[in-house]
């Protein structure tokens, strides 16, 4: 069962690597809703907070990376708004 969350963890995870890369290349977030990765943000962070309380570890990794992807792409979006 834990292959299955970290093969989850690992597509989910890494599918944000790209946009927040182009982000902080081309410092362009005119295509980024402010207020879906504001939510988005929060819930990755909610979701992170859930994984430390159950002590699941693809859960936390995962959540953790992501929320780093999210917050930056989030902070670019703010600045360049």
């Amino acid at each position: 069962m834990q292959f299955i969350g970290w093969i989850a963890a690992v597509l989910t995870t890494f599918s944000f690597l790209p946009q927040a890369i182009k982000t902080v290349r081309d410092k362009n977030t005119s295509g980024i809703s402010l207020s879906m990765y504001s939510m988005f943000t929060s819930g990755v962070l909610l979701w992170l907070i859930y994984g430390v309380m159950i002590k699941d570890i693809p859960i936390i990794t995962a959540n953790f990376v992501t929320f780093i992807f999210a917050f930056i792409v989030l902070m670019m979006k703010v600045k360049y708004k």
